[in-house]
C-alpha cells in the first residue's frame, strides 16, 4: 500500500509542542491535585476556560465566574494572573521535530486553541512558534477545534488540499475533527511515537524524519 503523499505538516500546539498543565498555576498554594480538581469540578474549569480559548476576554472570563463562584474569587483571578506558569516549558522531542521539518523543507503550519490575549507572550518566549508558514488561532477566529470551520480556514488561508495535509493533535476529539473535514490526522502521544507515525506518511521530496 502506497503512503499517503503530503505537501504540510499541520501542528497543535498545547501538549504537542508546549507542555501545559493548569494545576501548575496552584500548586504554589499547597494545594494538592485532589483540591485543585475539587475546584476546577465545582466551577467547570474546563467549559470556562475554553471561552477564552474561543475569544472571551480573561477580564469578562473572571468577573462572569467570580460572580457565580465568589468563595474561588481568588483562584479563579489567579489563573489568568499567573496563567505562565500553566506552561512548563517546550516538549523538546517534537519541537526536535519541527525543526527537521523545517531544515529539510517541509511547510509547516498550526492551528490551537489559544487564548489570544495569552498566545501573543508565548511567541516571544519560544521563537520556534513564529516559524510556521500559517497559525490558526481559536481565539482570533472566535472558533474553537473541533469546529470544522477552524479547519477549514487553516486550508483556505494555505492552499492545502485537506487530503494531503496531516494534523497532529493530543486530543482524540480534535484529532476526529480534522479527519471529518478529509484531513489525515495523528494522536500526539509522545514525540518518538509522532516520529513513527509520520513515518508512515510520503512528506516532501522524500524527507524523513
Amino acid at each position: 500500500m502506497t503512503d499517503p503523499t503530503i505537501d504540510a505538516v499541520v501542528f497543535d500546539i498545547g501538549n504537542v509542542l508546549l507542555d501545559w498543565d493548569a494545576r501548575r498555576v496552584y500548586r504554589p498554594l499547597g494545594m494538592s491535585d485532589d483540591e485543585i480538581e475539587a475546584f476546577f469540578q465545582r466551577v467547570d474549569f474546563s467549559t470556562w476556560n475554553l471561552e477564552q480559548d474561543r475569544g472571551r476576554s480573561f477580564a469578562d472570563g473572571v468577573a462572569e465566574l467570580a460572580k457565580h463562584h465568589p468563595a474561588d474569587k481568588e483562584l479563579i483571578e489567579r489563573y489568568d494572573t499567573h496563567w505562565i506558569e500553566s506552561i512548563a516549558g517546550p516538549i523538546h522531542g517534537t519541537v526536535e521535530i519541527l525543526q527537521s521539518l523545517i531544515d529539510q523543507g517541509v511547510p509547516v503550519h498550526a492551528i490551537t486553541n489559544f487564548s489570544a490575549e495569552k498566545y501573543g507572550g508565548e511567541r516571544e518566549r519560544f521563537p520556534f512558534l513564529t516559524h510556521f508558514g500559517v497559525t490558526v488561532v481559536s481565539g482570533e477566529e472566535k472558533l474553537v477545534k473541533p469546529d470544522p470551520a477552524l479547519y477549514r480556514t487553516l486550508l483556505t488561508r494555505t492552499g492545502l488540499q485537506a487530503d494531503r495535509t496531516v494534523f497532529i493533535d493530543d486530543s482524540p476529539k480534535n484529532v476526529d475533527g480534522a479527519r471529518a473535514v478529509g484531513m489525515h490526522a495523528i494522536h500526539f502521544t509522545t514525540p518518538s511515537d509522532l516520529r513513527e507515525a509520520l513515518r508512515g506518511y510520503a512528506l516532501p521530496g522524500g524527507v524523513t524524519v
